[in-house]
């Protein structure tokens, strides 16, 4: 699903969902999927992080990746597997959910810019728009800094855009 859902880049996604699937089922995420007659035709993944606050470090999670088969797309199934993975969240009493994406896609479900709340982003190689948060119940004021992504990410190199002509 992720090859065709995410074309050139599907390889990377593909092979960063292998390795989250061991973080979830370990207990360090959430993984959903929509299915239909069809079989699976989405999927979504809501990872352990950790935010940098100055008075500790803060358990978050990471929207990444959400993914849903071409043919299925355009019919809210992508929506459905956010805003289910975001109740599931809240009744966890995660406090934040931070994603790299379309900010026009995301705002419709709730994310806003992270800067707008002081969250620094883990790379700069993030556009500023492309960093989002959504803001739970379980987030305090005090709850701000620096996200930082799990290790597995860096590895895949899944976090922000590459510069082909650097």
């Amino acid at each position: 699903m992720h090859l065709q859902a995410f074309g050139d880049h599907g390889r990377v996604v593909a092979d960063l969902v292998d390795e989250l699937r061991d973080r979830v089922g370990a207990g360090h995420g959430t993984s959903l999927v929509a299915e239909t007659a069809d079989g699976v035709v989405g999927h979504v993944a809501f990872t352990d992080a950790l935010l940098d606050a100055p008075r500790r470090l803060v358990t978050v999670r990471v929207l990444s990746p959400l993914a849903v088969l071409p043919r299925a797309q355009r019919r809210g199934i992508g929506r459905a597997l956010v805003t289910a993975g975001l109740q599931h969240e809240r009744a966890r009493g995660v406090p934040l959910v931070f994603l790299e994406g379309d900010p026009g896609y995301y705002s419709r479900a709730g994310f806003e810019p992270g800067a707008r709340y002081g969250f620094r982003k883990p790379s700069l190689r993030i556009p500023d728009a492309a960093f989002q948060v959504f803001r739970l119940p379980a987030h305090g004021p005090w709850m701000t800094g620096t996200l930082v992504y799990p290790e597995v990410f860096w590895r895949h190199d899944a976090v922000g855009l590459r510069d082909p002509g650097a």
